[in-house]
């Protein structure tokens, strides 16, 4: 049995923008299962056009992509929507609160999407955000809480469906350093835990410390993977 959750076989991904632009360029790369993995390069190089693709929000233009061996070129639309609800977390740099739903609500939206029952989903979701520290919290809007403590609802949010991997786009990039050392020690505290996957784009060298494997992109091509 492969110790990979995920694997990619050459991908490409291009723009037309008066001429065609590679953003990911002939890309073979392999997350292991219970790992924190950074994916790491300069400004433009390619690391969130990769993301997109590893979490199924956009389409490689050739190669494929695999999780839990399942390819993702074999499903439809729909399966890959619903591969994207059951089996993928997302963490975002803006954090992408849901603004009129509390915080409770929000990490509980996710597993509405599963069919989850609004009463197992309350109970899910108040759990986690105790473990991050936001018991008190859970009635509060986004606006109320900090820029911190609303990462700390989208990294629930990200866990509500028990995902297979985690994929977060520069999650501490918005941050004050005391916040973005609390948000790292959450991702490795699940890792160590659960052994949740995390897959991190950054260009943040504290933050790819923390990872046990550490891939670097240049100009849309994996240079080397450590």
């Amino acid at each position: 049995m492969s110790d990979n959750i995920m694997r990619t076989e050459r991908l490409n991904k291009a723009f037309s923008l008066g001429e065609t632009i590679y953003a990911v360029t002939d890309v073979s790369l392999t997350i292991p299962a219970g790992k924190i993995v950074a994916i790491v390069g300069p400004s433009g190089c390619g690391k969130s056009t990769l993301l997109s693709l590893l979490g199924g929000l956009d389409r490689p233009m050739s190669g494929d992509i695999f999780l839990e061996n399942q390819s993702y070129r074999m499903l439809s639309e729909d399966g890959l929507a619903l591969l994207r609800r059951r089996k993928l977390g997302y963490v975002f740099q803006f954090f992408n609160l849901i603004p009129h739903l509390t915080a409770v609500e929000n990490v509980m939206l996710p597993m509405s999407f599963i069919g989850v029952s609004r009463p197992n989903a309350k109970k899910r979701a108040t759990e986690l955000l105790a473990q991050v520290g936001l018991a008190k919290r859970l009635n509060h809007l986004p606006l109320q809480l900090s820029g911190g403590e609303q990462q700390r609802v989208a990294i629930s949010r990200a866990l509500a469906n028990n995902p297979a991997l985690v994929l977060a786009d520069e999650p501490t990039g918005n941050l004050d350093s005391g916040s973005k050392n609390d948000v790292l020690d959450l991702f490795k505290m699940f890792n160590e835990m659960n052994g949740q996957t995390f897959v991190l784009i950054t260009h943040d060298a504290s933050v790819a410390g923390i990872a046990q494997k550490v891939i670097h992109m240049v100009d849309g091509r994996v240079l080397e993977e450590k």
